[in-house]
C-alpha cells in the first residue's frame, strides 16, 4: 500500500463536498490535471473507483461514502493543528470568505463589513450567497465559513452567537393619501392593498403567524420573492409591506417612503452568525466572527 498524501486527502474531501474535480482543483488552487492525479492515487491506493461520473456530478461510491467522515475527521484535525500554529495577522492576510446572507443583510450588514476589511484586512475577499434550504449542508461540507441572519433551520447542531434584535415595521409611500399618521390603525391595515415578500431568513414566518392569530386578513396585490424592490414598489404605488426596522430605515434614505408602526404588536427576532463544529477553532473565522460582533453586536433598533 502506498503512503497517503495530505493533499489526496484534501482533493478528496473537495470532491466529495463539490462533485466535480475541476471545482475541486479551483477550491485547493492547483491544476485540474493534479487534481486529477490525486484521485486516481487515491482510487489506487483504497483499490476503489471512489467516485463515478453521473449526470449530476462525480457521485461517490459505497465506499467512498464509507471513509468519508474518517477521512474528514483526519484533516478537520490536522487542520485545527495548523490553525493553532499560524496566528491570523488581518492586515497581512490573504484569505477568502464565504458567506450566507440574508438579501437584507447584504443590504445592511455588508458595506459596513467591506468597509472595514478595506481599512483594516485588505487582502480578505468576501463571497456571499443567499440563504437557502441547502445553505445547513453546504456549512457541513466546509462550503461556507459562516451564515448571519434569521435562521432557525441553523439552530441545532451549529454554533451560533447573537448580533442584535431586531423588530417589524410598516413601510409606506412618504404622500399615501390616507396612512399620514406614526401608527396604523388596525381598520386603515385590513383596507389597504399590501405586497408580501417569501425571502428566507427574514423572520417574516412569524409574522405570517401573528397576522393569522390576530384574525386580520391583508388584501395582498404582490408577492414578492426578495426585498430588492420593495422600497421603489412601495414609493410609486399605495401599497404596504411590512419589513424589518434596520432595513426600513436604509430605504427610507434611500427613497420617498416612510415608516409607521403596525396596529398590533410584532414579535423580534435575533438576527445571528452561525457557523459550523469545523470551522470552530480556525484562527480567520474566530477574526471573522468577533469582527462581526464588534461592528453589529448589541445594536437594538429603536421601538
Amino acid at each position: 500500500m502506498s503512503k497517503l498524501d495530505l493533499q489526496w486527502l484534501k482533493v478528496f474531501d473537495e470532491v466529495y463536498a463539490t462533485a466535480s474535480v475541476s471545482k475541486a482543483a479551483d477550491r485547493l488552487g492547483m491544476a485540474q490535471a493534479a487534481a486529477s492525479t490525486a484521485l486516481n492515487k487515491l482510487r489506487a491506493h483504497f483499490g476503489d473507483r471512489l467516485f463515478e461520473r453521473t449526470a449530476i456530478g462525480m457521485q461517490p461510491t459505497p465506499y467512498a461514502t464509507k471513509i468519508q467522515p474518517a477521512l474528514r475527521e483526519a484533516l478537520a484535525g490536522i487542520e485545527q493543528a495548523r490553525a493553532s500554529r499560524e496566528a491570523f495577522e488581518p492586515s497581512r492576510a490573504s484569505r477568502q470568505f464565504r458567506i450566507c446572507l440574508t438579501d437584507i443583510s447584504e443590504v445592511v450588514l455588508l458595506p459596513r463589513l467591506l468597509s472595514h476589511l478595506q481599512q483594516h484586512a485588505p487582502g480578505v475577499q468576501i463571497e456571499t450567497e443567499i440563504v437557502s434550504a441547502a445553505s445547513a449542508r453546504r456549512m457541513e461540507d466546509g462550503a461556507i465559513d459562516l451564515a448571519v441572519g434569521f435562521m432557525p433551520q441553523l439552530e441545532a447542531g451549529f454554533y451560533g452567537q447573537a448580533l442584535f434584535r431586531q423588530n417589524f415595521v410598516c413601510l409606506v409611500a412618504r404622500d399615501h393619501p390616507r396612512i399620514v399618521g406614526p401608527r396604523l390603525t388596525r381598520k386603515a391595515f385590513a383596507a389597504e392593498s399590501h405586497a408580501t415578500i417569501a425571502s428566507s431568513g427574514t423572520g417574516h414566518a412569524i409574522v405570517d403567524k401573528t397576522i393569522a392569530r390576530a384574525g386580520v386578513e391583508r388584501k395582498v396585490a404582490v408577492r414578492l420573492s426578495s426585498f430588492l424592490g420593495v422600497a421603489r414598489i412601495v414609493a410609486q404605488t399605495e401599497l404596504v409591506v411590512i419589513v424589518p426596522r434596520i432595513l426600513g430605515e436604509i430605504l427610507s434614505a434611500q427613497e420617498p417612503v416612510k415608516l409607521v408602526a403596525p396596529p398590533f404588536a410584532l414579535p423580534d427576532y435575533a438576527v445571528k452568525q452561525h457557523w459550523h463544529a469545523r470551522f470552530h477553532a480556525d484562527d480567520g473565522n474566530i477574526w471573522l466572527r468577533r469582527t462581526l460582533a464588534q461592528l453589529f453586536g448589541g445594536r437594538t433598533p429603536a421601538p
